[in-house]
């Protein structure tokens, strides 16, 4: 099986112009992204999948499972990932944001996402050096969400944040529906707690793009961890939060990254 990028509609003209002035920082939102038979496809063999991991963001975020190998789903999952990973997507992503940029091999903290019961994601800003590639700087989100049957009362919707203008927006998760957003450390996002029915999940595919550091490119303050900005929890969540970072690159000194272990 193999998906052509003309069959999702991504290599449009205006794209660029829609991207750029997204809001409340640059994303596009675009639905009915994959053909129908293949979307239809890949959730079924999501709902048949069962190796998951449970994400090791316990503080900041419940019920929250992943696996980044989204090729062991089965030939539609497969597809999905070979176009992800096709010079033609890397062309179209260049394009759309204005700098060459290239989609992870290894989705390290991408993949197939779940959120269970109760599910929450509080505000972050993403690492934006790969932990393993610490020349490779995280540009853009790429999301793709797979709710059938989703309803405005479940929940999970993206929350948005632009960090410096304190500007808000939000986005659906609907069925089959493709997320690609700047991530910058000031491009805050999560969703609140879900109430999905018993059985159903907050679902989706997650993967980024990067480009690769010049040699002139100053790194020193670019992070291999995630930076939380939870909106609610009180003090002591917001102590916790800023102190976070620091402890996790300390461990990753250590220890490696656990993140970039997932695979």
């Amino acid at each position: 099986m193999k998906i052509s990028l003309a069959d999702t509609g991504l290599n449009r003209s205006d794209l660029h112009t829609q991207f750029i002035s997204g809001e409340p920082f640059p994303l596009l939102v675009m639905d009915h992204f994959l053909p129908t038979t293949v979307v239809n496809g890949l959730s079924e063999e999501i709902a048949a999948f069962q190796d998951f991991q449970k994400t090791n963001d316990y503080i900041f975020a419940k019920n929250k499972f992943e696996n980044p190998s989204i090729d062991m789903l089965g030939p539609n999952g497969a597809a999905i990932k070979e176009l992800l990973l096709s010079p033609e997507m890397a062309e179209a992503l260049t394009l759309i944001y204005g700098t060459r940029v290239f989609v992870d091999p290894d989705f390290v903290g991408g993949g197939l996402h779940r959120g269970g019961e109760g599910s929450f994601l509080d505000m972050h800003a993403d690492f934006n050096l790969h932990p393993r590639n610490r020349r490779w700087i995280r540009e853009l989100n790429i999301l793709l969400y797979l709710n059938k049957k989703w309803r405005p009362e479940y929940g999970g919707n993206l929350d948005l944040r632009h960090a410096h203008t304190g500007e808000t927006g939000s986005i659906e998760p609907v069925f089959n529906r493709l997320v690609l957003m700047l991530t910058k450390d000031f491009t805050l996002h999560g969703y609140k707690p879900i109430t999905f029915p018993s059985g159903q999940f907050r679902t989706s595919i997650a993967t980024y793009a990067y480009s690769e550091a010049g040699a002139n490119d100053d790194l020193t303050n670019m992070r291999t961890t995630t930076s939380w900005v939870p909106e609610s929890g009180g003090v002591m969540k917001s102590i916790v939060a800023k102190v976070t970072p620091k402890l996790v690159e300390l461990k990753q000194k250590i220890l490696g990254s656990s993140t970039a272990r997932k695979r």
